[in-house]
């Protein structure tokens, strides 16, 4: 039997988070010409990009998997947008709800669980419009693999939530930490196996890449649609320890200190 007070309250967060992700979903994408249709542009571009740099430009006939450029491109970078957005919205959550926080029914965890909530939900509607829609125009000969794919795409969001919880700390008390974090993860796009796939490289720089976790969330992707691809090196239990990890350090450091962070 559920304590008193306890059953409100747990509807009173279900309402808080609500409405925190509505106020978001207005201020994000209610304010700009096309609203989520950017979110959907986005990601179709940057593969088109990538397309004919690596199609045209350097007259690379055939990817490292399957017939088609786009297809394989897309099934690395939306599972690395899911972490990656994820992370970024996560992290500055309590400055983004700051004023909402001086409000007794409204925490820190509403405001995290509120950006973490609709960031997924949304990078969920991109990869399934990018995804469906490249296989119904082009012959990429796929097989979807619901396993594969949503394990991918969980690891990825978790870690987002992980990562992007210890930065909401780190960003807000050690401000050039936010710099050193950008400069630390621009090289993530090109050792995510977003371009190429782990075997395709020697033995030395597959076990360096390995400890990469979106190495492993890449992985599963495309295990989820290259029938002939398996990825045995990917370990989920490894991706989840490290969001596990660092969602832990996260909310232990927020719960001693969000007061201070939201009075700076």
């Amino acid at each position: 039997m559920l304590q008193p007070g306890l059953q409100p309250r747990r509807f009173k967060m279900a309402r808080t988070v609500l409405a925190l992700m509505l106020r978001e979903m207005s201020t994000t994408y209610g304010r700009s010409p096309g609203g989520y249709l950017w979110a959907v542009l986005e990601p179709i571009g940057g593969i088109a990009m990538m397309t004919l740099i690596l199609a045209v430009g350097l007259r690379i006939r055939v990817p490292s998997l399957g017939t088609n450029f786009m297809f394989f491109f897309a099934t690395g970078v939306l599972p690395f947008m899911m972490y990656q957005r994820t992370a970024a919205k996560v992290a500055v959550s309590l400055t983004f709800s700051r004023a909402l926080l001086f409000y007794p029914g409204v925490t820190f965890v509403d405001a995290i669980l509120a950006r973490f909530l609709l960031n997924v939900l949304t990078q969920l509607m991109v990869s399934y419009i990018v995804l469906s829609g490249l296989m119904l125009i082009y012959d990429t000969r796929a097989m979807f693999d619901a396993g594969s794919v949503f394990l991918s795409l969980a690891m990825a969001a978790a870690l987002g939530l992980g990562v992007g919880t210890l930065n909401c700390y780190l960003f807000a008390l050690f401000p050039l930490w936010n710099s050193l974090w950008g400069i630390m993860t621009t090289p993530l796009f090109f050792i995510s196996c977003i371009l190429f796939v782990l075997e395709d490289l020697p033995e030395f720089a597959r076990q360096i890449l390995w400890y990469n976790p979106l190495t492993h969330v890449t992985g599963l992707m495309r295990q989820g649609f290259y029938p002939t691809y398996h990825a045995t090196y990917a370990d989920p239990v490894y991706v989840f320890g490290i969001a596990g990890i660092t969602l832990g350090a996260g909310l232990l450091l927020l719960g001693r200190h969000y007061r201070a962070i939201i009075n700076l």
